[in-house]
């Protein structure tokens, strides 16, 4: 489904990604892991359209989204959960919601939106409770999950998250993670990108490790999980939930 081959991105002389080949293949939850700094969230912002000037190629349902911008990537179904979940503060949940599902609108899909919106909130319930209020008002938790219900209002056929877990108390980034694998039995694609590289492989298919804007190691999750040079590298105590 998706395919980076040679990917280079740079910020003025800095190589945040130098020459990465990835694949995420449909119906899979792959897990993106490594150190802070080294080029996850550049890779993701880089298939969103985000990164100008990138080289290599990034192929979404074997077509290239070299010339496309954002809202049109999202428009063929990529969606991005961002890190730091950058919501819109003063809007209230069901509006941040509808936000997501900008493109849809567009296409005059307002009775699928409005369907769309409940099975976010069967999903999360609290989300339901809280439908009214302020977005920026919720916990760092709920709005983790407005921010992943938000991204799924745009009908994507991947789903890409960029540390979701960050700063979440273990019982919420539990909650997270076991949503993540309801959703890929459901049968959406998840490109996930953690820090706590114990947590995402946990629930992976597959895992890549990156360093210095390279992968270093990459094969099935329970794999990189025993392997001796990933367990000392980031399976420490910081890494348990």
């Amino acid at each position: 489904m998706l395919r980076l081959k040679n990917l280079k991105c740079r910020y003025g002389n800095v190589q945040a990604v130098n020459g990465i080949n990835l694949v995420v293949h449909p119906g899979e939850l792959v897990a993106l892991v490594g150190a802070n700094g080294a080029g996850k969230s550049t890779l993701l912002q880089a298939v969103c359209g985000l990164v100008p000037g990138w080289e290599g190629e990034i192929l979404f349902e074997s077509k290239s989204l070299q010339p496309l911008k954002p809202a049109q990537i999202v428009a063929r179904g990529i969606s991005l959960v961002p890190e730091g979940r950058l919501l819109f503060p003063p809007l209230s949940v069901r509006e941040n919601l509808e936000m997501g599902a900008y493109v849809r609108y567009l296409r005059r899909e307002h009775k699928k939106v409005a369907e769309d919106i409940e099975q976010v909130y069967d999903l999360f319930p609290i989300l339901r409770e809280r439908s009214g209020q302020s977005a920026g008002t919720l916990s760092g938790g709920e709005q983790q999950m407005l921010a992943i219900g938000r991204a799924l209002m745009a009908g994507p056929k991947l789903l890409l998250l960029d540390e979701p877990c960050m700063g979440l108390a273990p019982l919420m980034v539990a909650l997270i993670l076991e949503t993540l694998v309801q959703l890929r039995q459901g049968g959406l694609t998840v490109l996930l990108v953690e820090q706590n590289a114990r947590a995402a492989l946990g629930i992976a298919d597959r895992g890549y490790v990156i360093e210095n804007g390279r992968i270093a190691l990459h094969g099935p999750a329970s794999q990189l999980l025993a392997d001796k040079s990933v367990r000392q590298a980031y399976l420490g105590k910081e890494c348990r939930l």
